[in-house]
């Protein structure tokens, strides 16, 4: 894994490198993950085009996407934006509010937030002992078939890949891990991926608190309650083996097929893996 230093980004890396249950390794320049894209200068693009980026796989709510812009990458012809929410749309609510553009008053932000974030003033879908792991696990159980797409784009994209969110480390990360593991990255450095983005949530809250749509999700929130910890990502992954046999068999449970797995092992690990 690679950090990766952006004008505009906090939490960009490259997951190549990443060690293998084989003894080998994922390929760098083929999957990367950061926060939100939206304000990307033109040398972030540049640089983006360089590392060879040819498809995008934003995890944003609609909502998220209409009140921050889809960025900048929708105006380049070289890459695809391809779009998948992991929020239910039975969450989405009417805004108190004559202009629902308009977040300038308290309980109308709060709404918007409540609308646009995934994990905003709901309960988990699915029963975890680590709240977050819940959360996580909720995706797979409530949009099913957005997991699957976002994971196929990354199998089946023809250049770097690159998934993103707001913060880049919770929808992210929980993608970014699947991937890895259906790529037979090793478990634990799965896990330490995920757990990495911790090293930059003061930047990534500095960030989006220049957002009225996530401060009202961030005000009055210790730092600490935005840490990826190992053992969230170990507590999805434990769930997913006690319920399922692994993360390959709960997503093939949903419609994932050895094929797609295929793809995936070719895309991060090349054609002879």
């Amino acid at each position: 894994m690679v950090w990766l230093e952006f004008d505009s980004l906090v939490n960009a890396r490259d997951v190549g490198g990443i060690a293998c249950d084989d003894g080998g390794t994922i390929r760098p320049g083929q999957l990367l993950r950061s926060d939100n894209l939206q304000s990307l200068t033109e040398a972030d693009i540049t640089q983006l085009l360089e590392l060879g980026l040819t498809d995008v796989v934003d995890l944003r709510s609609e909502i998220e996407v209409e009140h921050e812009g889809p960025g900048p990458l929708t105006r380049r012809r070289e890459v695809t934006i391809h779009h998948f929410t992991y929020l239910p749309s039975s969450d989405h609510r009417p805004l108190p509010a004559d202009d629902p553009a308009d977040v300038s008053g308290p309980e109308n932000a709060s709404a918007l937030a409540e609308n646009a974030l995934p994990w905003m003033g709901k309960k988990a879908s699915v029963d975890n002992d680590d709240a977050i792991a819940g959360h996580y696990l909720s995706y797979l159980s409530d949009r099913p078939q957005d997991v699957l797409g976002a994971l196929r784009t990354i199998a089946h994209s023809d250049g770097a890949c690159l998934v993103h969110c707001a913060a880049g480390k919770d929808r992210t990360g929980t993608t970014v891990a699947l991937a890895l593991l259906l790529a037979g990255a090793d478990r634990e450095a799965v896990v330490d991926d995920y757990a990495a983005s911790a090293e930059r949530v003061p930047l990534i809250i500095d960030r989006l608190m220049g957002s009225p749509l996530y401060r009202q999700d961030l005000e009055g929130q210790p730092v600490s309650a935005q840490i990826t910890r190992p053992e969230s990502m170990r507590a999805v992954l434990d769930h997913l083996d006690r319920t399922a046999g692994g993360p390959e068999a709960a997503l093939t449970a949903l419609g994932w097929t050895a094929q797609d797995t295929a793809a995936m092992r070719t895309k991060l690990r090349g054609p002879q893996q």
